[in-house]
């Protein structure tokens, strides 16, 4: 538009060339500068966005949180959930991502040994503990581990090869009762859950009699799901769930800015709500005794071949 204007007075024999050419110089910078604030606005816009690849093991108050930060910065945090280890595949395999939220410390320490994670970034969360999720009212009578062998029954578990609360369920399996035992457990699991999020769903469909899964779960539909506990030397360990800045992010500071808000008092807030174990602590004293926080397990083959 302005070289039309300019245009318009160089054919004005009385105005001057000097006057002209010192009126080009101006509106020229000055487009040049509007195109610069354009362009940084724009980028601008792009910085302020997150992706995080999250296990379901966190899914409600993750949601809320990320919802309340992004009222609190303008930071949009968009949520990739699913089982902890499907979700680093497809971090890895899109190679992008801000950060990874995975369900348990078993696939965090798989990112970190991949070089997926900047380690130094970790910060603990929130923690788990397990127990035996059955419809509400409890129809079956289940009251402890051993009622899964009971004929007939359907359990399912999450695929643990995916799954950190599958993974998790396969451990207690393996240690907590006989091999004989095992096999009546394995001949009433009829499905892998490909979820957290799907394990505490196949409770609340009724399409199963139970599953081994996390305490918090009956929170999460509690007009559909009970929480049978564990014996106290049934659990394994205490799980938590870490989050880390993936080293395929580019908006570093800003995922920093992200985990900051989960660690700090509002965002432990959010998680309580919601009924999570803010402390080892909390989950210990749920436990009724001492036990080991966080770790890793290593699935057994013949659980692999089930699922196959």
């Amino acid at each position: 538009m302005y070289k039309v204007v300019l245009s318009k007075l160089a054919n004005n024999k009385g105005f001057s060339t000097a006057i002209l050419v010192m009126l080009t110089l101006f509106l020229g910078t000055l487009l040049i500068g509007c195109t610069q604030k354009e362009d940084q606005s724009s980028q601008d816009k792009e910085q302020k966005h997150l992706l995080v690849y999250a296990g379901s093991a966190s899914k409600p108050p993750t949601e809320e949180a990320a919802k309340k930060f992004e009222e609190k910065t303008g930071i949009k945090v968009d949520l990739v959930f699913g089982g902890s280890g499907t979700v680093l595949s497809q971090m890895k395999l899109n190679k992008q991502g801000d950060l990874y939220f995975p369900g348990s410390s078993d696939f965090m320490e798989i990112a970190k040994k991949e070089n997926l994670v900047y380690p130094d970034t970790e910060e603990h969360i929130i923690y788990l503990v397990n127990a035996i999720n059955v419809q509400k009212g409890n129809p079956k009578d289940i009251k402890e581990l051993k009622d899964l062998l009971k004929p007939g029954l359907k359990v399912a578990i999450g695929n643990p090869e995916t799954v950190c609360v599958g993974l998790y369920a396969t451990e207690i399996v393996d240690n907590a009762i006989s091999p004989e035992e095992k096999q009546a457990f394995k001949q009433n699991l009829i499905n892998y859950t490909e979820s957290c999020d799907k394990t505490a769903t196949a409770v609340s469909l009724k399409t199963v009699d139970a599953v081994i899964g996390w305490s918090v779960f009956q929170y999460w539909d509690p007009d559909k799901i009970e929480t049978v506990p564990l014996k106290e030397d049934q659990i394994q360990r205490i799980g938590y769930i870490p989050i880390a800045i993936s080293s395929y992010s580019q908006n570093i500071e800003l995922a920093q800015k992200f985990i900051d808000f989960l660690v700090s008092q509002e965002g432990k807030a959010i998680f309580k709500q919601h009924n999570y174990f803010i402390t080892p602590e909390e989950a210990i004293a749920y436990v009724g005794e001492d036990k080991p926080v966080g770790g890793e397990y290593k699935l057994l083959e013949e659980w692999i071949k089930i699922g196959s």
